[in-house]
């Protein structure tokens, strides 16, 4: 199973050096990993996948805290977030038709075109994982020349409300 792992670190040079390192001599793959600042200052928030059962996590998660720049380590995978990633996507288009075609995708998934070449048009898609893979399925038709992607961003519902507990309850009413 893969979980969304929520970490604050001090902002010091060889911090996530450290964190890599752990990872790699336990033979763990990190599958996402995005960086920022946090709401404090000197503080940075590392987001990062990984796969493993709960008791893998829980060692991982020990591991952790014993880094010495490690503040606070959170496993988000089962409380609410608010969850986003950033996608550019450059895309082939040869004609004016085409390009009014994958203009019209990029209206449904509320992306927008960010710049605009002869042949090609880079889109930027910012949303759930699963709006991602979406508009890649629509959009690889045309031909695919470049995609960039961050990491998955997270960050815990104060108001507790759990999107996608509602999400399945929304699609059974609809049955």
């Amino acid at each position: 199973m893969k979980h969304t792992l929520s970490v604050l670190v001090e902002d010091e040079a060889g911090v996530l050096t450290r964190i890599a390192g752990l990872f790699a001599r336990r033979g763990f793959n990190i599958e996402s990993l995005a960086v920022g600042s946090a709401e404090q200052l000197g503080v940075s928030r590392i987001t990062m996948i990984v796969s493993g059962d709960d008791s893998v996590i829980e060692q991982i998660s020990k591991q952790l805290y014993k880094l010495i720049n490690v503040l606070k380590v959170q496993d988000v995978t089962e409380i609410p977030c608010v969850e986003r990633e950033l996608m550019l996507i450059k895309v082939n288009c040869s004609s004016s038709a085409i390009r009014s075609e994958i203009i019209e995708i990029v209206q449904i998934f509320r992306a927008k075109v960010v710049d605009m070449g002869e042949d090609s048009l880079t889109v930027e898609v910012v949303g759930d994982p699963g709006k991602m893979v979406a508009i890649i399925q629509q959009l690889s038709r045309f031909g695919l020349r470049e995609i960039a992607r961050t990491g998955k961003i997270a960050l815990v519902r104060e108001s507790g409300v759990n999107t996608e507990f509602l999400k399945t309850q929304v699609a059974e009413v609809r049955l």
